[in-house]
């Protein structure tokens, strides 16, 4: 039962890149480092975070954002510290202002628009659908005339 439960919590947990190596002594500045790591994206890999990725750039950045945090740096100052070199792209949630507020907004805007053309356009076919009449009786006598000729010869 007891291996069950060990194979179960490993599978489970998520997978670290970390090599033994870049692990530092401090438990509380190691720690420190995988939560700040896991808000940074790899720029290889893309989706992934630098704790996540096993690529050599990952594995660079993993580093210096250890040596940020042993030089005494905060939070923030090491990511800022690798957003000024990296650019913002090296986060995983972007914020959501300046130039990024536009992007945040174009979704919801764009959806807005295509619901008001939506709406607009069922509107207007179905006011077209009610004012047109059905049936034969919407020719003149003389289009009826002209019709039954065409349709003889």
């Amino acid at each position: 039962m007891i291996r069950l439960l060990f194979v179960f919590l490993t599978l489970t947990s998520p997978a670290y890149a970390v090599q033994p190596d870049e692990v530092l002594q401090d438990p509380v500045l190691e720690e420190r480092a995988r939560d700040i790591s896991t808000g940074l994206r790899c720029l290889v890999c893309r989706n992934e975070s630098i704790d996540e990725s096993n690529a050599e750039l990952a594995r660079d950045l993993r580093i210096l954002l250890r040596e940020r945090l042993v030089a005494g740096d905060t939070d923030q100052e090491a990511v800022d510290f690798i957003v000024d070199r990296y650019g913002e792209y090296v986060l995983l949630k972007p914020t959501a202002s300046g130039a990024n507020l536009l992007l945040w907004l174009a979704g919801p805007v764009m959806l807005l628009i295509a619901g008001a053309v939506g709406l607009n356009f069922i509107r207007n076919r179905s006011k077209t659908q009610s004012t047109v009449p059905s049936g034969s009786d919407t020719l003149t006598q003389e289009e009826q005339a002209r019709l039954r000729q065409i349709l003889e010869d």
